[in-house]
């Protein structure tokens, strides 16, 4: 076999897709993953990197493009990393997707003839995002606003993004502006030295109101004023900007202390008919519009007649409990975060529902000492999924039905395998796009007892 070399350059054919979106080539049976590649694509790559057991290549050359390949709508797409789908069209991307979902629940959930219904797509899949985060670094005396560049802390200066809400690239101008001209000090990975950490923003869809939070290595900006004022000059939906301290060598963006230094201490914004407050460490989801597609799908498939009592898991500030609300007897929603029980509670507040209650704590641990029985479970776990114990604890109550929400289709399919053998059926599965161009997907999954 002929040995594979670093920077040497070489042809293949793409075979397959990553779950990240990379394609999949065999250099004299030597796996290659490329960025940018496409199945059945003929292309030149460059290794840049190589292991044991696969290499690394850089696309250099497309010799026979697929009919599925479309020019990228953002200038920096390759770099980014964000969106790494952009390079697929639209029907090649949602078949990525649900070919994802598939396999991830045949190969890992060792799961077959489950019935996965076709994905849930976007009308209009731009602009879509009601929060930024944009890190902030001087290089050289060039400031850069932006991303970071994919598996690294490198910032990618991004005039416009096609996912995030127009206004936050507004806010980001505004504040690159300001920081230039007043010479202010940008924070240093390395050396934990230096101003201005990240540039935040957060707008409600349905309410047009919008928050800004300027993360700081100390407690105050200088000409702070300046920079209120042409915000709310330029944006004057803005209702709310923050300072918060963040003093820790970190890569965790929010500190602990949020100052208010304009407007009021929250905006607020809609999912279906239910109001949230969004202070600046408040958990809401980033894509409002498929955010109620999913709760509604949740809902429907939680098939409630107004008798049974639920408990939402992992519920956060309580979204999902609310729409449960409209249909359930009693819910109980349970989450270790303390402060986003607070806000949960809040939200059962101002909606005026009164037949949820939230408790805070590891559900795992509450679970088995809340003495109440559930007709429902909805599940809403991170990305790493279902801790086991919850899942034991989970089948020891022995609800009827169980609804899982999911972002990450591997631990998905883990935990689907995993309650399947605990005595339950997988009925269907309805994957929602609620990331466009990128390569994540979200699951709502209705389960039955057997």
């Amino acid at each position: 076999m002929t040995e594979i070399k670093k920077n040497e350059v070489y042809t293949l054919k793409i075979t397959g897709m990553t779950h990240e979106g990379q394609g999949v080539g065999r250099i004299n049976n030597f796996t290659v993953f490329v960025d940018g590649a496409i199945e059945e694509e003929d292309v030149e790559i460059k290794i840049i990197k190589l292991h044991k057991s696969y290499g690394i290549g850089k696309l250099l050359k497309i010799l026979n493009p697929s009919p599925e390949r479309t020019k990228p709508f953002c200038e920096v797409y390759k770099r980014c990393g964000g969106c790494s789908l952009q390079h697929m069209n639209t029907d090649a991307a949602i078949r990525f997707k649900e070919n994802l979902v598939r396999e991830s629940i045949r190969r890992i959930g060792k799961l077959e003839n489950v019935k996965i219904h076709g994905i849930i797509t976007m009308e209009n899949p731009f602009y879509y995002r009601n929060k930024a985060q944009y890190p902030v670094r001087k290089v050289n005396d060039n400031l850069k606003v932006g991303f970071y560049a994919k598996r690294s802390h490198d910032i990618i200066d991004c005039q416009e993004c096609g996912i995030q809400n127009q206004i936050s690239d507004r806010v980001k101008s505004i504040a690159k502006e300001y920081i230039e001209k007043n010479n202010v000090s940008t924070y240093d990975e390395t050396t934990g030295k230096g101003l201005i950490r990240h540039i935040i923003t957060r707008v409600g869809f349905k309410t047009g109101q919008v928050m800004v939070v300027v993360v700081v290595n100390g407690k105050s900006i200088p000409k702070k004023e300046k920079l209120i004022d042409e915000l709310i000059r330029e944006v004057p939906q803005i209702k709310s900007i923050f300072i918060n301290v963040n003093r820790e060598k970190t890569n965790v963006i929010l500190g602990r202390e949020n100052i208010l230094i304009y407007g009021e201490k929250s905006i607020t914004d809609y999912i279906g008919d239910f109001k949230f407050n969004i202070s600046p460490v408040s958990f809401f989801q980033v894509n409002p519009i498929q955010t109620e597609v999913l709760y509604k799908k949740a809902l429907e498939y939680a098939g409630l007649t107004g008798s049974e009592t639920v408990f939402d898991l992992y519920c956060g500030i309580g979204t999902i409990s609310l729409f449960l609300s409209k249909k359930a007897i009693k819910v109980y929603g349970v989450e270790v975060v303390e402060e986003a029980i607070e806000d949960a509670k809040e939200n059962a507040r101002i909606n005026g529902v009164t037949n949820v209650e939230f408790i805070s704590g590891e559900a795992e641990k509450v679970l088995p000492g809340m003495g109440i029985k559930a007709d429902v479970v909805v599940l809403d776990p991170p990305r790493k999924g279902c801790d086991e114990r919850l899942l034991d604890a989970l089948a020891g109550i022995e609800p009827s039905r169980i609804v899982y929400v999911s972002c990450n289709p591997a631990t998905l399919a883990r935990d689907l395998k995993y309650l399947t053998e605990k005595g339950y059926e997988v009925v269907e599965i309805q994957p929602v796009d609620m990331f466009p161009h990128t390569t994540h997907v979200e699951c709502v999954v209705r389960l039955s007892a057997t």
